[in-house]
């Protein structure tokens, strides 16, 4: 997918406005216009409904996490439904309310959208389309401000990898590969029984104000499809820096561990839904763990490896 945007995607939209301080060639979680942050992701999952939620508080989530990770403050968003004709509106409702209460969970609202049917058959039951603005937040210049103790000279004023440096530290949020578990049980894909597994998915701007308040924070992504290797890659090819990771290190759920080795898959490749990669001053990276492990969303937080 990477290769296929920077190939035949982005070649075709070119950047006209200099005040656009993120843009899409960037390929980041958020693009930044002046002071605001904005998002926009389709959401396709095959079942709708799986353990720990579902299509419609996936994709608020998903949406929020995307402006929290650049350092916004999520304010709103909008709700495009594409819908075969024939769903049961039940189904529809209940996933309306899942949206609803992941909004409300995060002090964020759904203020505009959109509705579409499409012939039955033509259509594998419902996308949910949902975009979102933030505003930079209050925290982020105090952020950065201790970023800048070490003397280097920042490129954004965003929580941006062109801002990595070598030495600073890569922080995961906690257990990996939960997401992408979860929806490969509840297909039937496993062919083993995993209890207790569930998809991580959650809305992350209140532990992101958490550790913008600690400061030190370089740069931060969600590591969603491709999971935390593709998030790697990305810093990797976007800073020309090293990194080096303790596999051992890397938080993981027996469940996730026991269904990887089986299924002879990489853990490091499986999307994530609730959690993020951080990259932090080695100076400040103890602190921001701590503040992580305080949060239940954070709890089982571990520094993971540096850049060199």
């Amino acid at each position: 997918m990477y290769r296929f945007i920077k190939e035949h995607i982005l070649p075709n939209f070119k950047s006209r406005r200099k005040f656009v301080e993120i843009p899409l060639k960037l390929l980041a979680d958020s693009a930044v216009i002046e002071e605001i942050a904005f998002t926009t992701d389709s959401y396709t999952v095959k079942p709708i409904f799986f353990p720990g939620g579902d299509i419609g508080s996936l994709s608020v989530s998903g949406t929020i996490n995307d402006l929290a990770v650049i350092g916004s403050e999520p304010i709103a968003i909008s709700c495009a439904l594409v819908i075969e004709e024939g769903f049961p509106l039940s189904k529809l409702d209940k996933i309306l309310k899942s949206m609803d209460a992941a909004a409300e969970k995060a002090g964020v609202e759904i203020i505009t959208g959109d509705t579409k049917v499409i012939q039955r058959g033509k259509l594998d039951e419902l996308i949910i389309n949902t975009a979102g603005i933030g505003k930079r937040s209050d925290l982020l210049d105090e952020n950065l401000k201790r970023v800048s103790r070490d003397g280097r000279s920042l490129k954004s004023r965003w929580l941006d990898s062109r801002n990595i440096r070598p030495g600073d530290k890569i922080i995961i949020s906690g257990p990996i590969g939960e997401h992408a578990i979860a929806i490969m049980a509840a297909r039937g894909e496993l062919g083993l029984e995993i209890s207790g597994i569930k998809s991580d998915a959650a809305p992350l701007n209140g532990l992101m104000l958490k550790v913008l308040e600690v400061g030190g924070v370089v740069a931060a992504k969600d590591p969603t499809r491709g999971g935390v290797a593709s998030l790697l890659n990305e810093w990797n090819e976007a800073t020309g820096i090293g990194i080096i990771i303790h596999e051992e290190k890397i938080p993981m759920s027996n469940e996730v561990q026991t269904a990887s080795e089986i299924l002879g898959i990489d853990p490091l490749e499986l999307a994530n839904e609730g959690k993020v990669v951080l990259a932090v001053t080695a100076e400040s990276s103890e602190e921001v763990l701590n503040i992580l492990r305080s949060d239940p969303l954070g709890r089982e937080a571990e520094i993971v490896g540096e850049f060199t």
